[in-house]
């Protein structure tokens, strides 16, 4: 199988600045500040084809995936989890009962009938962690429906689950 993407390489400072840039722009400049903290434990990886930047990683794991159609962010669990310790409740967040985390957790999309809280700046297509009540992370995904959406309507899919965590605590 051929690899797509380039080995593992230091972050540059321009490439730093580039991507706390990108981050600022999906999640604001304070969670960039948190999460972006220091430059010397991230990773980048690049596309074999465009030498543009896809993954970023931290400790060799998956960070965060720069999207080359849009040039946005996709989370992993990892970003999630720093994300949620940089944000309070429910900043990025889809809140769904203990009971609905404990399936999801296996298989499934979050649908809005199940939604307890939701942020309430949180559009379609956007990045989001799913959590349940006791804000410990289940999953995450994008939205399906704006979060004035998910609020009113009682049918369909508010959540395409994109990585699980089956943990029952934090990853």
């Amino acid at each position: 199988m051929k690899e797509f993407v380039t080995y593992p390489e230091k972050v540059s400072e321009f490439d730093f600045f580039y991507l706390k840039n990108i981050f600022a722009y999906q999640f604001g400049y304070d969670i960039a500040d948190c999460v972006f903290d220091n430059s010397n434990s991230f990773f980048i990886q690049r596309s074999i084809n465009t030498n543009r930047i896809r993954n970023i990683l931290i400790d060799n794991n998956l960070f965060l995936v720069l999207r080359a159609q849009d040039n946005l962010f996709s989370l992993t669990l990892d970003s999630a989890k720093k994300i949620k310790m940089c944000s309070k409740s429910p900043r990025f967040r889809v809140i769904i009962p203990y009971d609905i985390a404990k399936v999801v957790r296996y298989s499934g999309n979050v649908f809005a009938k199940h939604v307890i809280e939701v942020d309430k700046s949180l559009r379609a297509g956007d990045q989001v962690i799913v959590v349940d009540s006791d804000d410990n992370i289940v999953a995450v995904g994008r939205l399906k429906l704006s979060a004035e959406e998910i609020i009113e309507y009682k049918r369909g899919v508010a959540v395409i689950v994109k990585e699980r965590n089956k943990n029952e605590g934090n990853p």
